[in-house]
């Protein structure tokens, strides 16, 4: 059964999946969607003895079905290889009464890897089986995690060039070592005076402006995306949530079709969608805990029904989240709202004139999976250090804000459901505001001191990750204003 996709705002279009990976984002500014959610095709037992690799065959082919077996296979296999620090890719550690999910394993310790280790790869066999000629631009805005992961994955790629754009005092110090030490011929990273959401409104107009695009079109480029607007980024998303699931009804810790919680810590929506996603499936996950800091944009949504980025921008020490336009939630109201695409293009628009939008009673009674929660930056620290205190496990600050909206969750409803949370990055690349909050004694320390200090605490090898940027150069110096990003991007392509 071939799943064709169109955009959230027009669904008379149709493409491949391959098309939409090409392509990224549509040209009407809408999200790619497929025109209905599949589900397994296999009995979820039938995945008991597969690994991780196998799992993502199972869960991919049903998203991306105009790949071949083999196609999909060998993306699969170049994707989740020795990058990995460990041969689960993604496994599961208990504490406090939770299971979490650590997918941090990958070549830039963060959740991010999971899915653009495996993008390059759909994105290189899209364009040949669509019989594309141009180089393929990949144009990125990050809060901190997307754009080092990108730059990995797509670094001396055959036929792409990639360009991140970064808010200049908006990540964290590693982050930003991380991002400007990028060895690549084809790379180029940029910090914007600004935050996160005026870096990912640049980048979506620039994918708007049809005269940008015509003038690079003639000079052999094209336009996809590297963010978790891309379709190609979602898909691998929603593998991890079965992998989960798997491991915990293979190792007697849940029985056959027993529900789970899910939580995820979340800004720009798109990891919380893919465990939409993974439940639409037929995964039996119960509540869907959507996890928010101090930009608590999504958790007033869930509250009231109302979408309002009309607020104070708060910089924070899980700084992925610091994000007051949630890209990736366009999908989920697009679904909520019957697939209409013409509500769904009037509801962006207000988005996008007034700041806000309001969604229809019928649609907040669909939303009743989701359960929203938020972390201050005082309970974000305390998680950190009570959980290290009660069990010496370490966690970052993006998986703290989950652990502690959990333990909210928990406490209000007594729902004693087996639950999993997403630890969607390694306590290494926030080390100052971890180590801070198991002692505020650590504050005077010097960053990679801090490091060598994490490493004793918690007894985990420092990342390779993290050993490579010590010393490495900086390559990438620029900054500019947000009005001048596409004069960058034009002046790094010879235009």
């Amino acid at each position: 059964m071939e799943i064709m996709y169109h955009s959230t705002r027009d669904n008379r279009k149709k493409l491949t999946a391959s098309q939409a990976v090409l392509q990224g984002l549509a040209e009407d500014g809408g999200l790619f969607v497929p025109d209905k959610l599949p589900v397994f095709d296999i009995d979820i037992k039938q995945m008991l003895d597969m690994d991780y690799k196998q799992i993502a065959y199972e869960v991919m082919k049903l998203f991306l079905t105009d790949y071949t077996k083999e196609e999909l296979m060998y993306c699969i296999e170049h994707a989740y290889d020795e990058k990995f620090d460990t041969e689960e890719i993604a496994p599961l550690v208990y504490a406090d009464r939770a299971y979490y999910l650590e997918l941090f394993h990958g070549a830039t310790i963060a959740f991010k890897d999971m899915a653009l280790s495996i993008l390059p790869y759909l994105m290189t066999t899209a364009a040949k089986k669509n019989n594309l000629k141009e180089e393929i631009v990949i144009l990125t805005a990050t809060s901190g995690d997307t754009g080092k992961a990108a730059l990995a994955g797509f670094a001396d790629v055959e036929g792409t060039r990639i360009i991140v754009f970064y808010p200049k005092n908006g990540v964290s110090a590693v982050q930003e070592k991380q991002m400007v030490t990028q060895k690549g011929n084809n790379v180029k990273v940029i910090g914007i005076h600004g935050n996160f959401d005026d870096a990912q409104t640049g980048v979506k107009m620039m994918f708007n402006d049809q005269t940008l695009k015509e003038e690079l079109k003639e000079k052999g480029f094209v336009f996809s995306s590297a963010n978790s607007i891309n379709i190609g980024r979602l898909v691998p998303q929603v593998v991890y949530y079965v992998y989960a699931y798997i491991n915990l009804l293979k190792n007697g810790k849940i029985t056959e079709n027993e529900k789970i919680n899910v939580v995820v810590p979340t800004g720009n929506f798109g990891n919380i969608l893919a465990a939409f996603y993974a439940k639409n499936l037929g995964l039996p996950i119960s509540k869907l805990i959507c996890a928010s800091n101090d930009n608590k944009v999504l958790y007033d949504f869930f509250a009231q029904g109302v979408y309002d980025r009309n607020r104070e921008f708060i910089l924070t020490s899980s700084p992925s989240m610091d994000i007051l336009i949630s890209s990736n939630l366009e999908r989920l109201i697009y679904q909520i709202g019957g697939g209409d695409a013409s509500l769904n293009k009037q509801l962006m628009s207000d988005l996008g004139s007034q700041g806000k939008y309001t969604i229809t009673e019928d649609m907040k009674q669909q939303l009743m999976d989701f359960y929203g929660g938020y972390a201050d930056e005082k309970k974000t620290a305390s998680k950190i250090h009570t959980l290290y205190d009660n069990t010496g496990y370490i966690i970052d600050t993006h998986t703290a804000v989950a652990g502690a909206v959990y333990d909210d969750y928990r406490n209000a409803t007594r729902d004693e459901t087996v639950t999993v949370i997403a630890s969607t990055a390694s306590p290494y690349k926030f080390a100052r505001s971890v180590m801070t909050a198991i002692d505020s004694e650590y504050e005077k320390q010097e960053d990679f001191t801090l490091i060598d200090e994490l490493c004793k605490l918690s007894q985990v090898a420092i990342p390779k990750a993290i050993e490579d940027i010590r010393k490495a150069p900086v390559l990438h110096d620029t900054v500019c204003e947000k009005e001048e990003m596409p004069a960058q991007v034009k002046g790094f392509l010879g235009l």
